[in-house]
């Protein structure tokens, strides 16, 4: 008789200061007890993989998701010390400014941290995260989900560092900015902020309206 548990666990990246950031737990109780993880936990007996990483999300962390994309499955013999557990991982992006972060239940404190200074995590949990990583590092290219990470306003500036920032490369300034220009699914807004040098610049919205659109008439998202 097979004695196999079902548990989720979240990745949730935010952009904070330029950086890819990552939402992690302090766990409360054993096993690795003080330690950061991912937020997650055990399915209950009557629970849907998705509702329970929702669950399991609000309770850890106070962040709700309206979506989170099922990454991969995890089932190491000996990745848990407690049971034999088998985890499904989501991952999902948010702006950290929009989500009042707090711990409980299961977690002592939660915090963001950048992905270049990530602590020591529990379980097998920087496999599941670098696997994440990898995942948001290809759909970059094919998808523009990098306005999920910005502000709903954002400076064409900010729009490069991030996809220098997580695709962990410089990028031709020029030709990116033509490329996603062709696109039209950018509005220049007649609205400036300083950059800190030389004259304002202009403010950029994306228009998700105008991409869903092009979408269902075979346009294709491409920045490799």
């Amino acid at each position: 008789m097979q004695n196999i548990r079902v548990a989720v666990d979240a990745v949730v990246f935010g952009y904070k200061d330029h950086q890819l950031n990552v939402l992690l737990i302090k766990r409360k109780v054993a096993p690795f007890q003080g330690s950061w993880a991912l937020p997650g936990g055990l399915v209950l007996e009557n629970e849907s993989l998705e509702t329970a990483v929702e669950r399991e999300l609000k309770e850890e962390t106070n962040v709700t998701i309206d979506y989170l994309e099922q990454l991969y499955s995890f089932g190491k013999p000996g990745r848990d010390p407690r049971n034999r557990v088998i985890s499904v991982a989501y991952f999902a992006l948010v702006k950290p400014a929009h989500h009042t972060i707090k711990a409980d239940t299961d977690a002592q404190d939660v915090a963001w941290f950048p992905m270049t200074e990530l602590p020591e995590l529990a379980f097998d949990h920087h496999i599941i995260l670098e696997k994440a990583k990898t995942r948001l590092r290809n759909k970059l290219t094919y998808e523009p989900i990098g306005f999920d990470l910005l502000s709903t306003k954002f400076l064409f500036s900010d729009l490069e560092k991030l996809y220098m920032t997580i695709l962990e490369k410089k990028i031709d300034r020029r030709n990116f900015r033509k490329k996603i220009m062709s696109f039209e699914i950018l509005e220049e807004l007649d609205e400036k902020v300083s950059e800190g040098r030389g004259r304002p610049a202009n403010l950029f919205k994306f228009n998700k309206k105008q991409y869903f659109k092009l979408q269902k008439e075979g346009f294709l998202f491409d920045i490799k």
